[in-house]
């Protein structure tokens, strides 16, 4: 099977400017590799400040890396070639609603990522965003709803039908659920995997909670400090984890679940 992801070697710069009287700090992300197939969800955990977002931006062609490649199917992504990445890559956000202009439809939304992206005619247009509304549990009603007729999860929800519009490879979430109810959490987690199954998409998944990482994933990235200290299959790294930043992290998750469950 070959992989519908490719990172070779990917190296990210980035300066950070934290006082007008220091001079600026240097973060180094990478070098990151990892390949990732068809249905397949790759978990990237680590404290915060590892480099999960950057290298989430990376993937979506919002920042540049000077070094290394992405490949899609086996061809090399070019950095200036945003259409196609655009495409191909799409990126969904920790908090969806802030990304939902509150003075437009939840269609209108939808239309304009259609308009701008495909050759579509209206009618297929509302065709093809009732069908995505459908796939992502909402209502044909919806197309005609605002911001703030909606719930958290379903604010999250129309991220999702939004980066699912354009019939992606490849969606990268950055803590998609961090904002919701457990309840609603739950419901979203089984959603994606759902539509991962039936749509082939692979994706990327962004969390610091290792409960829904250990559910969700295939494998399993940890960084720290811009680094990859641990990878592997998720039910190998969480069973036998290797480096003791990463025994930390499961130490600290675990403990705090067993003293939810001392409380019952």
């Amino acid at each position: 099977m070959s992989a519908v992801l490719e990172v070779k070697d990917l190296i990210y710069h980035h300066r950070v400017k934290r006082s007008i009287f220091k001079p600026a700090d240097e973060f180094i992300l990478g070098p990151i590799n990892f390949e990732l197939n068809a249905r397949e969800t790759l978990a990237l955990t680590g404290h915060n400040g590892s480099g999960k977002t950057l290298l989430a931006k990376s993937l979506v062609g919002i920042i540049k890396p000077q070094e290394g490649s992405i490949l899609l199917e086996g061809e090399e992504v070019e950095q200036s070639d945003k259409k196609t990445r655009n495409h191909d890559i799409r990126l969904i956000l920790q908090h969806g609603k802030y990304s939902l202009n509150p003075a437009v439809t939840v269609g209108a939304i939808l239309n304009q990522t259609l308009r701008l992206n495909t050759e579509l005619n209206e009618e297929e247009r509302k065709v093809k965003i009732t069908q995505t509304l459908l796939k992502v549990g909402l209502l044909r009603e919806h197309y005609y709803f605002y911001r703030h007729m909606l719930s958290d999860g379903q604010q999250q929800r129309v991220s999702l039908a939004r980066a699912m519009i354009l019939d992606p490879k490849v969606i990268v979430a950055d803590e998609p659920f961090a904002a919701l109810d457990p309840s609603v959490r739950s419901q979203t987690v089984n959603l994606i995997l759902d539509i991962q199954q039936e749509l082939g998409m692979a994706f990327v998944f962004i969390s610091q909670n290792l409960g829904i990482v250990r559910h969700i994933s295939d494998k399993v990235m940890v960084l720290d400090k811009g680094k990859v200290i641990e990878a592997g299959a998720t039910q190998d790294v969480f069973k036998k984890p290797q480096h003791e930043l990463t025994k930390r992290l499961f130490d600290s998750h675990f403990t705090l679940v067993d003293k939810h469950f001392e409380q019952f």
